[in-house]
């Protein structure tokens, strides 16, 4: 089983390739000051992933349809309500002993025509006074009608949280497996904040966003039809002065939305920096201290939650702009209704509780407009986040697996060879350009040479965290691109320089090289590789609480705990990445013992700075530029006075070795430098 770390890669070839790569994918994603390249078709796409909720979707707008119609019905019955008490105060003083139609002859025939006209529309019996009966009935039945709106609109609500919930739970799992898919050159050119900030805030941004949206455009888009429905049964003249109202909500929409829409944008994308920054300032909180950059650092910082600022800021201000902008428009329109209403009663073309209901129904007309206006901006952020999103989920994957039936079980002993091998990290720049090597079955084959050699990159392929351009790998004839990345990792145990613990117990760290292992399993691969020693002075022994960056404990303690799990995985084929730089000279030699008992049987690729590590090896591959130049045995090696001799010499003669210099001496100037310390 493969040591999980953050990144496998090491050395400057890696380094150089993430900067190649980051260059050349600098085009990608939402860059400062940029809108959102594709709104609409990321609209669309957000609302697809809500289709395994279809029937949910049928039923919340059914639900809502049926609540908007029944609150649309309120006001219209409400004037009725109106015309009720209006008509009786009006009957109470007219004579009891004449008809209507006498009543209105005598106000003509004393010259008010315009009163007459009015209470010639009223059905009203002179002398009778308000119906309080009608009047009650008119009343319970407008409050049963709100009751049984709001009901429905509850119930909407709980169909589209279940709509908006899980949909946000299928995009969070679809990034989770996208990421575990992705190829490791992805994670080299992306910084680990940057994909955290697209994993968390983006993610919550949309579903925030979806929760204070959906529900107030599905609603205001049915109030709209339901409202226009009925202010056209009213009267069709006063609904022409209200529509006026929308080629003016369209232009503010449009000029706010489209300047709101870039901030937003601008927005998250300053959230994904400083979200990087933050998260690779803690992690390297210790060599900031060390270094005195905590200034430089703090600037940083400053300079990024600057630019954070100015976008949200930005982005608020704008987007509330929308909202007064359609309350003053919408109050233009309320008085010219109120106006025009008044008028059309005095006529008696419309009567008081008709020009009531249609007040409200304008009140409601444009309420939904700037709903709807408001909510664009707020769907504009989502729709932002939702782009970085998709751009993670579109991300090219690793190769697809073609697995070979039975190809896992004809692996027996760990034979690994490879066949006149290239690769490249970019296209115009080849690291590996023909190599070929044999490890037989037990063998332990060490792996040294300058930094930027190309050490790591060899177990890399070997463990298929990136795919060679030409050649093959086979293990035991079986070419490993026939196995699933997960057969091929499952028979391999790696222990990397850079070490990485979970937050957990020691027990459950050590256990995760094998989740099927005993507790005495556990105890008994601590004990070969020393870790025993330790963990009994803890308090807790093997109970002791670790975080995820294991700062309880020593450098030279979590190696040996990932060498523990590593021993308790039993792989097939090991790969120690420099696996004893942290640990002491007296522990390097208790660890070089337990090494040499994880080994036995084992096919076993060593990569070593310090040669002392690696004198016993059955092979050992001197790497220059990505090519092997030396291989044999430590004596050989030795005895050919080659790049080998020249590492050797440097670490234990104190003398700094320029292999180009020796290669090709100057006249002028003697092949061997000061001595000094060497790094690799």
């Amino acid at each position: 089983m493969s040591e999980q770390q953050p990144s496998p890669v090491a050395g400057d070839e890696a380094s150089e390739a993430a900067e190649i790569a980051a260059e050349k994918d600098a085009s990608r994603g939402l860059r400062p000051g940029q809108k959102s390249k594709n709104f609409w078709p990321s609209t669309k796409r957000l609302v697809r992933e809500m289709g395994p909720e279809r029937i949910y979707v049928a039923i919340a707008i059914v639900l809502g349809a049926i609540s908007v119609a029944l609150s649309t019905v309120g006001p219209r019955i409400l004037g009725h309500a109106t015309d009720i008490i209006f008509t009786g105060l009006i009957s109470k003083n007219l004579p009891a002993d004449a008809t209507a139609e006498q009543v209105v002859e005598g106000m003509r025939a004393r010259g008010e025509d315009e009163f007459a006209d009015m209470v010639a529309a009223m059905p009203l019996t002179p002398g009778q006074g308000i119906d309080f009966d009608a009047l009650h009935r008119t009343l319970m039945l407008v409050i049963g009608l709100y009751v049984a709106a709001a009901l429905l609109m509850w119930l909407q609500g709980l169909a589209l949280n279940r709509i908006i919930f899980r949909m946000v739970y299928r995009l969070r799992r679809d990034v989770e497996e996208k990421i575990h898919r992705l190829p490791l050159a992805y994670f080299d050119r992306m910084k680990r904040g940057e994909i955290l900030s697209r994993v968390t805030n983006d993610i919550d941004n949309i579903q925030n966003t979806l929760i204070n949206t959906i529900t107030g455009l599905l609603n205001s888009i049915l109030t709209l039809i339901g409202v226009l429905v009925m202010m056209f049964a009213i009267s069709w003249q006063l609904s022409l002065i209200a529509l006026a109202v929308i080629p003016v909500a369209f232009l503010i929409t449009g000029v706010v939305g489209s300047r709101s829409q870039k901030l937003f944008a601008q927005q998250w994308d300053a959230t994904g920096v400083l979200n990087a920054e933050v998260e690779e300032a803690y992690t390297g909180h210790d060599l900031v201290t060390v270094f005195g950059r905590r200034a430089e650092v703090a600037r940083r910082f400053e300079e990024r939650n600057e630019k954070l600022f100015r976008a949200s800021f930005g982005a608020q201000f704008v987007s509330s702009l929308i909202m007064p902008l359609m309350m003053f428009v919408g109050n233009l329109s309320y008085v010219a209704v109120a106006v025009v209403g008044g008028l059309r009663i005095i006529s008696g073309q419309l009567s008081l509780g008709d020009v009531q209901a249609f007040i409200q129904y304008s009140r409601q007309f444009t309420q939904p407009l700037s709903q709807v206006a408001s909510m664009a901006t707020m769907l504009q952020s989502g729709v932002a986040s939702a782009e970085r999103v998709f751009e993670l989920l579109d991300a090219d994957e690793q190769e697809p697996e073609t697995e070979q039936p039975g190809a896992a079980a004809a692996i027996r002993e760990g034979r690994v060879e490879f066949e006149h091998v290239r690769f490249s990290y970019s296209p115009d720049r080849e690291l590996i350009r023909d190599l070929s090597l044999v490890a037989d079955p037990g063998s332990t084959v060490a792996i040294v040479g300058p930094t930027g050699a190309g050490k790591t990159t060899l177990v890399n392929l070997v463990m298929r965290f990136y795919e060679i351009d030409g050649g093959r790998i086979t293990l035991d004839g079986t070419d490993i691109r026939d196995l699933t990345r997960d057969q091929l990792r499952s028979r391999t145990g790696m222990v990397l320089q850079d070490t990485w613990l979970f937050a957990g117990t020691i027990r459950e760290n050590i256990r995760y090289g094998r989740l099927d292992a005993t507790d005495e399993d556990v105890i008994e691969a601590a004990r070969a590789t020393h870790v025993d020693e330790f963990v009994r002075q803890l308090p807790d022994g093997y109970d002791t609480e670790v975080d995820d960056d294991g700062s309880s404990l020593s450098a030279g303690e979590k190696q040996l705990v990932t060498i523990a799990r590593a021993f308790l995985a039993r792989p097939n084929l090991l790969i120690l990445d420099e696996a004893t730089s942290s640990v002491d000279t007296r522990t390097e030699l208790l660890v070089q013992q337990a090494m040499n008992r994880l080994r036995q049987g084992r096919t076993s690729f060593v990569i070593a700075h310090r040669l002392s590590t690696i004198r016993d090896a059955d092979l050992i591959l001197v790497m220059e530029h990505g090519d092997i130049v030396e291989q044999g045995t430590h004596d050989q090696l030795l005895e050919a006075d080659g790049a080998y001799a020249r590492l050797y010499r440097s670490q234990f003669d104190g003398a700094v070795v320029d292999p180009d210099a020796e290669q090709q001496p100057s006249a002028d100037e003697p092949a061997t430098a000061p001595s000094g310390p060497m790094g690799f």
